[in-house]
C-alpha cells in the first residue's frame, strides 16, 4: 500500500493486544500505532504536537467513558476517528455516531482488508480536508486583500474628496493630518512650496504648525529650507511663513524634525515637484508595500489639489491685484471697504479712508516718458506695502489715484500716517532713462468715530472732498474733511 500524504501516525485508545496486531499488520510500514488507556486519554493539546493520521476506539472503551468526554473527544475536529465494534455490545446509535464526526464504524471481527480500507478512506478524507482547508485560505486571503483594497479606496476616497472642498492650502494641509493618520500615526503635517524665476534663485513658501515653539520652528525653517533648495535644485533666498491652526495633533510630543521621525515626500505636478511634505510620526511606523503605494496614491492625489489651490490663489491675485503696483485693484478695494463698513457698524471700532493723487503726474509723463511714470507708480505701490500695518489695505483708485482703508484708526492718527506718506513720497528720488526727479503727493483724509453710521460712497466723498481741498491749497499736503491741512513742505 502506497503511503498518504498526511501524518503516519495511527492512535489507538484502549486496544487490545489483537486489535493492535490487526491494525499494525494491515497498515503495513508506512505507519507507526500509538497507543493509550482508557484511562489517559489524550486531549487537544496532544493533537495539536502529534498531529495523528487516524485514531482507532473499541466500542466497549467508547460506552465506557463518561458523557463529557464524549464531548470532548468528538470537539477535535482534525482528528479522524474510527469505532471498532464488538460482537455482544450493547446497541450503539451508530447513525449519530457517523453524524457526530466518525469517518467509519468497523464491525467485528477486525481485519487487515478492513485496515487498509478504513486507512484509504481516511487518506481521501484527510485529501479532502486538506483541499477545503487550502480554500478557506485562499478565501480568508482573498477576503482579507478585498478588505485592504475597500479600506484602500475609502481613504483614497476621503482624502481626494476632503483636498478638493477647499482651494485653501492651509485648509488642505490641516485636514490632510486627520485624512493621513487613518495610515499612520501622523502627529503633524507641514509644508513647502516654491517658484523658480528665470535668475535661478527661488522663494519658498513655508506652512509651520508650532507657531508657539520658537526652538522648533528655527529648526522646521531650516529643514524644510533645506528640502526645498534639494528637491527644487535652487537656492533659497527668501521665504514667507504661513502657520496652521489645526495641522498638529494636541500631544504631538517631540516637536523637532529628528531623524527617523519625519517622512518628506515630494509633491508633483505636470512631471514637475513643486513642493513637498513633510509628516512628523507619533511614533514608529513600519508600512508594507501595499500601504507605501496608497500613501503615495494619497500624496498624488494631495498634491493636484495643492497645486490647483495654489493657481487658483495666484489667479485670484492677479484679478484682485494691479498688474503694475502689485497691491488691490479699484474692484477689490470696494469689495474690501463695504466690508470694514459692516464691521465698523457692527462693531464700532474707529474707520478712516485716504485719498491719494500724485501731484502734477501728467508732467512726469510728458517730460520723462510713460516709462518714468510707470516706475513712478510701481514704487510708491512698494511703498506703501512698507509704510503701512497688515490690517491696512492698500489699492490703485484709478491712474495715479491710491487709496489706503485703515481699520481702528481715528481721524488723528489716520492724518499722521498720511503725512508720514506724503513725507516719504517726496523726499523719494526716482531715477528712469538717465533723468533723476521727485514727486509730491496731496492725501485727504476721512474718518468714521464709533457708532457713527455712514454708507461707502459718504465715506468716499468725504475723503474725495478732502483731497479737492489739499490740491486747492496748494498740493505737497495732507487735508481731512473736516477741512485741515498741512503747509506745502519745500522740496529739496
Amino acid at each position: 500500500m502506497a503511503k498518504h500524504s498526511a501524518p503516519d501516525l495511527l492512535w489507538g485508545l484502549g486496544l487490545n493486544d489483537i486489535e493492535r496486531r490487526r491494525i499494525v499488520d494491515g497498515a503495513g510500514m508506512g505507519y507507526i500505532l500509538r497507543g493509550w488507556s482508557a484511562e489517559a486519554l489524550p486531549t487537544a493539546e496532544d493533537v495539536a504536537r502529534e498531529r495523528p493520521f487516524l485514531v482507532f476506539i473499541p466500542s466497549r472503551v467508547w460506552t465506557a467513558l463518561p458523557t463529557e468526554l464524549h464531548a470532548s473527544i468528538l470537539a477535535i475536529e482534525s482528528l479522524q476517528k474510527v469505532l471498532l465494534i464488538e460482537p455482544n455490545h450493547p446497541v450503539l446509535d451508530y447513525a449519530d455516531l457517523l453524524d457526530r464526526d466518525f469517518l467509519s464504524l468497523v464491525p467485528s471481527p477486525l481485519t487487515e482488508d478492513k485496515v487498509r480500507a478504513v486507512l484509504e478512506r481516511a487518506a481521501e478524507a484527510a485529501a479532502i480536508y486538506e483541499d477545503i482547508l487550502r480554500m478557506t485560505r485562499e478565501i480568508a486571503l482573498e477576503r482579507e486583500i478585498l478588505a485592504f483594497k475597500t479600506d484602500a479606496l475609502v481613504f483614497l476616497n476621503r482624502t481626494l474628496s476632503r483636498a478638493v472642498e477647499s482651494l485653501n492650502p492651509a485648509t488642505i494641509l490641516a485636514q490632510a493630518r486627520e485624512d493621513l493618520n487613518m495610515l499612520l500615526p501622523v502627529a503633524a503635517v507641514q509644508g513647502a512650496f516654491w517658484n523658480t524665476p528665470g535668475s535661478g534663485a527661488a522663494e519658498a513658501e513655508l506652512f509651520l504648525c508650532f507657531q508657539e515653539e520658537a526652538a522648533a520652528q528655527d529648526q522646521w525653517v531650516e529643514f524644510l529650507l533645506k528640502s526645498a533648495a534639494k528637491l527644487s535644485g535652487a537656492p533659497m533666498h527668501g521665504y514667507q511663513l504661513t502657520f496652521l491652526m489645526d495641522g498638529a495633533s494636541p500631544d504631538a510630543g517631540d516637536l523637532s524634525p529628528r531623524a527617523g521621525k519625519v517622512v518628506l515626500l515630494p509633491l508633483k505636478a505636470g512631471g514637475q515637484t513643486f513642493g513637498c511634505l513633510a509628516l512628523l510620526l507619533a511614533g514608529e511606523a513600519r508600512l508594507g508595500k501595499d500601504q507605501r503605494e496608497v500613501l503615495h496614491s494619497a500624496v498624488n492625489h494631495l498634491a493636484l489639489a495643492l497645486k490647483n489651490a495654489l493657481l487658483y490663489r495666484e489667479v485670484k491675485t492677479r484679478a484682485d491685484h494691479d498688474g503694475l503696483t502689485r497691491i488691490h485693484n479699484r474692484q477689490s478695494f470696494d469689495e474690501r471697504l463695504v466690508d470694514e463698513l459692516a464691521r465698523h457698524q457692527r462693531y464700532g471700532h474707529d474707520l478712516s479712508l485716504l485719498l491719494m493723487d500724485l501731484d502734477h503726474f501728467k508732467h512726469i509723463n510728458d517730460t520723462h516718458g510713460h516709462q518714468a511714470g510707470d516706475l513712478v507708480l510701481k514704487e510708491v505701490g512698494g511703498l506703501l506695502n512698507e509704510t503701512l500695518r497688515s490690517t491696512d489695505f492698500a489699492a490703485r483708485y484709478g491712474g495715479e489715484e491710491f487709496a489706503v482703508i485703515l481699520p481702528h484708526t481715528d481721524e488723528e492718527q489716520a492724518w499722521n500716517l498720511a503725512d508720514r506718506l506724503r513725507e516719504r513720497i517726496a523726499r523719494k528720488r526716482f531715477t528712469s532713462v538717465g533723468a533723476t526727479f521727485q514727486v509730491t503727493t496731496s492725501i485727504g483724509v476721512a474718518s468714521l468715530a464709533p457708532g457713527s453710521l455712514s454708507r461707502k460712497v459718504d465715506l468716499v466723498r468725504q475723503a474725495d472732498q478732502a483731497l479737492y481741498l489739499a490740491k486747492a491749497s496748494g498740493r505737497n499736503m495732507v487735508c481731512t474733511s473736516a477741512g485741515e491741512a498741512e503747509e506745502p513742505a519745500a522740496q529739496g
